[in-house]
């Protein structure tokens, strides 16, 4: 391919409408007919990345090989392409601004007036090429945040308008995914909302190519004609995307309508066959799992199931190679923390328990009551990053007897900081971007649990904490049983786990990111075989 395409994918209607999953889902069938494909995220709030937001506003903080803290549809864009995304993948109107004041206060536009058209689009414009060029794709994929109307998104709508200029009808595509409800009353679906974001694109400028239509069934051929000729376009460029039981059904669902023979005409690339045979498999071992694993997922933001999204998704994969059905049961570690759950309880219902990340002082004495039952009940157990943190907070105060051990975060002045500052943290003062973050090198023991669960001397995984396990308490940790498992190549400590229970580990990093459809994480893998070997339900 001489010249690289690049597919837009805007939204219509209202936001969370499923453009992440549909731009993944279109990335992987141009990857299953042997193209190179990456993926953008364009969020245009002014935050410069979602690293300081918090979950219940964003969902989960996903993290990049490179350290980059990004929106959550990045993490699918890496599973369903099973490719590593670099920070540059998400693109910030915080970003496209800080880098044109940053030029203006130096001087570089020379004395002219900076305006968002030319300076800002340009900057825009600039970013998305750079990810093309960098990763030699041959399809860049660039989802445009929000919905179309916000006047945030306004400026990144201009600038794909231009690159349709600038790159050519021939290299361009524009995908609008839009809701269509469905009324209660009548069971109809509604097209009229469909219509008016087709109308207020054009009104910005750009005619869609396809038109995705989301809704909870599929598109009934009269709605499908109307959305047609009211989009410009013909009925063979309208597609159906329902609601699915597995997310990862939705490129199946696709490609049974053509849409990937549709792109490659449209963009004028040779027709292939594309290979889908492996996931499709994978789709039919989710669907088809029926022994059911229950785990309880005890975290502080367990109101919005997208704060940890990733996991939820290394779950799948790992229940999906094993052949069983995870029932996730969430708990909210501020209510045991407040007396109104019992953690026995938690622990009980349950085959394993996994204890979320998620920092600060509240719900922390509710996963620290968790992560006791848990131990005490020898029920299969992983604790990742801050989870991790507290099972050593745990195990200090109740096994080797450090009363009110805590981490610093919480406690600055407990007398036993088992859990304490990085001391690179020391003295930061920005919030954004600081922490240990990205993928490190982790050497692992030989002999303990964790090394047998990698197969590997040295696996990398992904940071984003700013407190580590004291170093100065692992004498006294390790000679009541604790077993330090991994540790980075300068002595930090990233995996622990208790050699005498039937599974527990703690993973400083985040194995979830990692983790992919036909390749899942091996401590989420464990703790599933930890737990059908427990029995199960």
């Amino acid at each position: 391919m001489a010249r690289t395409k690049y597919i837009f994918v805007t939204g219509g209607v209202l936001s969370s409408v499923g453009k992440g999953i549909t731009t993944a889902s279109i990335g992987l069938l141009m990857k299953a007919r042997g193209y190179t494909v990456t993926a953008i995220k364009i969020d245009p709030y002014i935050n410069v990345d979602a690293g300081t937001m918090n979950p219940y506003m964003h969902g989960e903080v996903f993290v990049t090989e490179d350290g980059g803290e990004t929106d959550l549809d990045l993490g699918h864009y890496e599973r369903f392409l099973n490719v590593n995304l670099s920070k540059k993948n998400n693109i910030t109107t915080g970003q496209v601004y800080l880098a044109v004041i940053e030029r203006e206060r130096r001087g570089d536009y020379l004395g002219q007036t900076v305006q968002v058209i030319p300076h800002v689009t340009n900057e825009i414009k600039r970013r998305i090429r750079e990810v093309a060029e960098e990763t030699g794709a041959d399809i860049v994929l660039v989802e445009v945040g929000g919905t179309v109307g916000d006047i945030e998104g306004l400026p990144f709508l201009e600038a794909i308008r231009q690159m349709r200029i600038e790159e050519g009808f021939e290299n361009t595509l524009f995908v609008h995914v839009a809701l269509v409800p469905v009324l209660s009353t009548t069971g109809e679906q509604k097209t009229k909302p469909v219509q008016h974001s087709v109308q207020e694109l054009r009104r910005i400028g750009i005619q869609p190519d396809v038109i995705i239509a989301r809704s909870v069934r599929p598109l009934e051929e009269e709605a499908r004609s109307k959305i047609a000729l009211y989009a410009n376009l013909p009925p063979e460029a309208v597609f159906s995307n329902p609601d699915v039981e597995v997310i990862y059904e939705v490129p199946l669902v696709l490609e049974e309508q053509g849409l990937g023979a549709y792109i490659e005409r449209r963009l004028g690339l040779e027709p292939r066959k594309p290979d889908l045979d492996a996931w499709r498999d994978f789709v039919r071992r989710v669907k088809e799992a029926s022994k059911p694993v229950r785990i309880a997922m005890v975290g502080k933001y367990t109101k919005l199931k997208d704060s940890y999204l990733s996991i939820i998704e290394a779950i799948r994969h790992a229940a999906a190679e094993l052949g069983v059905k995870p029932i996730l049961n969430w708990y909210e570690a501020t209510d045991i923390e407040r007396g109104r759950l019992d953690p026995s309880r938690v622990v009980e219902e349950n085959d394993a328990v996994i204890v979320l990340p998620g920092f600060g002082a509240r719900g922390a004495e509710g996963k620290i009551a968790a992560i006791r039952a848990a131990r005490e009940a020898n029920k299969p157990f992983l604790g990742i990053c801050f989870g991790m943190q507290l099972a050593v907070v745990e195990f200090a105060r109740n096994v080797v007897g450090l009363e009110d051990a805590n981490s610093t975060e919480i406690d600055p002045h407990t007398p036993h900081p088992v859990v304490d500052l990085l001391e690179s943290q020391r003295g930061i003062k920005y919030l954004g971007g600081t922490m240990r973050l990205g993928a490190y090198p982790i050497k692992l023991v030989r002999g303990t649990l964790v090394h047998r669960l990698y197969g590997s001397d040295v696996v990398a995984e992904r940071h984003r904490h700013r407190y580590e396990v004291n170093p100065r308490y692992l004498d006294k940790l390790e000679s009541a049983g604790l077993r330090v498992s991994g540790v980075s190549f300068d002595g930090r400590v990233e995996f622990i786990e208790l050699p005498d229970h039937r599974f527990f580990v703690g993973s400083q990093p985040h194995p979830e990111f990692k983790s992919r459809p036909m390749n899942p994480s091996p401590p989420f893998r464990g703790l599933l075989e930890a737990a059908l070997a427990a029995g199960g339900s």
